[in-house]
C-alpha cells in the first residue's frame, strides 16, 4: 500500500512542495477524536498530535486537521512522538453550522469525491432535510448520490411516490433504492466505491447507514475500524476513513441531528437552481417576489408549477445563510477569536 492508494496525487504534491519544501513527509488523516489524530503514511497508522506552535498560529477552526486531510508530519524520535506541522489545501470540504450557535461551525471531512446521502423512504423520509444535505455537499461541489433505504418497508407504489416528490422538488441527482434486508441496490452502491476515490456516508440516525456498512464490510470488502486510546481510557472515534479492499475509501459519519446552514450561496443556488432560474425571468431585475407585476415566481406558485413547500424551504435556508453571513461579519469586526482545540501533550507511538 502507498500514499497514492490513499488518494495522493500531483495536485497535493505540488502544494506540499510549495508549503513544506523538500524536507517533508505526507500522511492522510484517517481518524480524529478531539485533539487526537490517527494518520496513515501509506505504510502504517501513526498516532499524531498538534504542536503548540501549530495551535497558537491557527486562527480559525477550518485550519485544523479533519478526517480526509493531507498533512505534513515530523517524527520526533528522541521524545517518541509524531507531530502534524501543516495542513495542505483541500480540494473539497464538508462542514455545517453547529447546533445552537450563530456563527460557530463544525468541520466534518475533507477531500471527498462523492457523498452518499442515505434517507429512509419509510416513515422518516423528509425532503426538506434532504435539501439541506444537498446544500451542504453542493456548497463545495461534492458529487451527491441519494440512497433511498428501507425499500422493503414500503410498497412499489409508495416508493414511486417518494421518488416523484424528489423529482418534483427539482432534485435530479442519481437515486439508488436500497434494502439491507433484501439486498436490493447493494451492488449499485459498491459500483460507486471506486479505487483511489473517497466517499462519505451521510444521513440521519435510523437511515440504515450502519447496516449498509456491515453489508459492504462482510460481503465484498474488508474494513479496518480505527480507535484512539489515550490517558488510560478507550475512546471510539467519531469519524473514520476506512480503506476497502477494492481500493476505495469510505468515511463513515454518525447521524447529524441538526443541519444548520452556513454561508453557502453557491450550494443554495445549485440546490434551488429551478427557483434561481425563475427569478431571472422576472420583469424587474430587483424583483422581491412579493407583489411585483410580472413576477415569474409568483406566477409559478399560482399555477402550481412551483411547489409552495419547496419555495418556502428555499426562503428559510436562504435566510439562515444571510443571518450567518451577518453574524460572522460582526464577529470579525469585533475581533473575537475562534474556538481552538485543547493542546495535548500526550505522546503517541507509531502503529504497525
Amino acid at each position: 500500500m502507498s500514499k497514492i492508494d490513499f488518494g495522493l496525487d500531483s495536485w497535493f504534491e505540488e502544494r506540499a512542495s510549495d508549503l513544506c519544501g523538500s524536507e517533508y513527509e505526507l500522511a492522510r488523516v484517517i481518524a480524529v477524536d478531539r485533539e487526537r489524530f490517527v494518520v496513515h503514511d501509506g505504510e502504517s497508522e501513526i498516532y499524531a498530535v498538534l504542536t503548540r506552535k501549530f495551535v497558537q498560529a491557527t486562527e480559525s477552526p477550518a485550519d485544523f486537521p479533519v478526517v480526509g486531510d493531507w498533512v505534513s508530519i515530523e517524527h520526533h524520535e528522541a521524545d517518541d512522538f509524531t507531530s502534524i506541522n501543516t495542513v495542505l489545501p483541500r480540494k473539497t470540504l464538508l462542514r455545517r453550522k453547529m447546533a445552537g450557535t450563530e456563527i460557530e461551525f463544525q468541520m466534518l471531512a475533507a477531500n471527498i469525491d462523492t457523498a452518499l446521502i442515505a434517507q429512509s423512504c419509510h416513515l422518516d423520509f423528509n425532503i426538506r432535510r434532504l435539501e439541506r444535505y444537498l446544500v451542504m455537499v453542493n456548497q463545495d461541489r461534492i458529487e451527491p448520490v441519494l440512497l433511498l433505504t428501507k425499500t422493503d418497508l414500503v410498497t412499489p407504489e409508495e416508493l414511486t411516490q417518494v421518488i416523484a416528490r424528489i423529482r418534483k422538488a427539482g432534485i435530479d441527482h442519481d437515486i439508488i433504492t436500497l434494502s439491507n434486508v433484501t439486498g436490493e441496490g447493494l451492488g449499485l452502491v459498491r459500483k460507486r466505491l471506486v479505487a483511489g476515490k473517497t466517499c462519505c456516508l451521510l444521513g440521519s440516525s435510523g437511515a440504515g447507514k450502519t447496516s449498509l456498512m456491515n453489508h459492504i464490510a462482510s460481503t465484498s470488502f474488508k474494513t479496518k475500524s480505527v480507535s484512539v486510546s489515550g490517558a488510560g481510557r478507550h475512546t471510539t472515534v467519531r469519524r473514520r476513513l476506512m480503506m476497502l479492499d477494492n481500493g476505495a475509501m469510505l468515511i463513515d459519519m454518525p447521524g447529524v441531528r441538526e443541519l444548520g446552514v452556513m454561508s453557502g450561496r453557491e450550494g443554495i443556488d445549485e440546490r434551488f437552481s429551478d427557483i434561481v432560474a425563475l427569478g431571472e425571468t422576472c420583469r424587474f431585475n430587483d424583483c422581491g417576489h412579493s407583489n411585483e407585476p410580472g413576477c415569474a415566481i409568483l406566477e409559478a406558485l399560482a399555477s402550481k408549477k412551483l411547489d409552495q413547500d419547496h419555495y418556502t424551504n428555499y426562503l428559510k435556508i436562504k435566510e439562515e445563510s444571510e443571518s450567518y453571513e451577518k453574524a460572522h461579519a460582526e464577529k470579525l469586526k469585533k475581533g473575537r477569536g475562534s474556538r481552538r482545540p485543547v493542546f495535548s501533550k500526550t505522546k503517541h507511538k507509531k502503529r504497525h
